[in-house]
């Protein structure tokens, strides 16, 4: 009986291809469906998903394509680095529901001065804090290019599931709060899979890798000291 459970996975998931390719009532959605695992590397390096160019494709780009507005909030970590999100709640693209968080570049200086207008400041559990950007910093960030996308699918999907659309993880290492991390650094995407969490797909440009890579080696160099 449980060899069945993945055999039931794999056919909604394939059904749910399918709707992105037709719409109800047979009309003809998206002739090129915008799906996770569709990523291609263009000639400058730099990936391509979603019909976004990271580093180069801008927030406002996004909406048109997701049929929403985003939340926008700014960031301050304890070592006063600053990033802004973008956070698009339960969207449906080519047939498949999930939330997006988009990282936009933005200059440090120019970000500090946003955060002294920022609305509504929160206090994070990190130590970090939270703002919500004023009306007159929206239109810049809605300007500022996409450098981080994390996708995080309303459906749940295992790893047979995944090995087959995304292929084998060039390597695979444990995610300090539980579960793994599927590693593609050519391809510059982190899958985390966790079987009490959804998961969690981050996109990044392959030279910038090492960003999602680093936190993941931390505790083991830590524990050396």
């Amino acid at each position: 009986m449980d060899r069945k459970i993945p055999l039931i996975i794999a056919a909604i998931v394939l059904i749910l291809v399918a709707l992105a390719i037709v719409a109800p009532g047979g009309r003809k959605a998206d002739s090129n469906p915008k799906l996770p695992w569709k990523i291609e590397i263009l000639a400058d390096g730099s990936p391509r998903v979603f019909e976004l160019t990271l580093g180069q494709s801008l927030l406002e780009h996004a909406v048109p394509l997701l049929s929403e507005s985003p939340t926008l909030s700014l960031f301050r970590s304890t070592a006063g680095i600053f990033s802004i999100e973008a956070y698009f709640q339960r969207v449906a693209l080519s047939g498949l529901r999930a939330d997006f968080i988009m990282t936009l570049e933005i200059d440090q200086q120019v970000a500090s001065e946003i955060f002294e207008r920022g609305l509504r400041i929160s206090q994070l559990g990190s130590g970090g804090k939270k703002v919500n950007l004023a009306e007159a910093d929206v239109k810049l960030a809605m300007s500022s290019p996409i450098r981080h996308i994390t996708y995080i699918p309303a459906a749940d999907l295992d790893a047979e599931l995944l090995e087959r659309y995304f292929g084998k993880p060039q390597q695979i290492l444990d995610d300090p709060e539980g579960g793994k991390h599927w590693l593609y650094p050519d391809k510059g995407l982190d899958i985390t899979l966790n079987e009490n969490t959804k998961e969690v797909f981050q996109y990044v440009h392959p030279n910038q890798f090492n960003q999602l890579l680093t936190p993941l080696l931390e505790p083991k160099t830590a524990g050396k000291n």
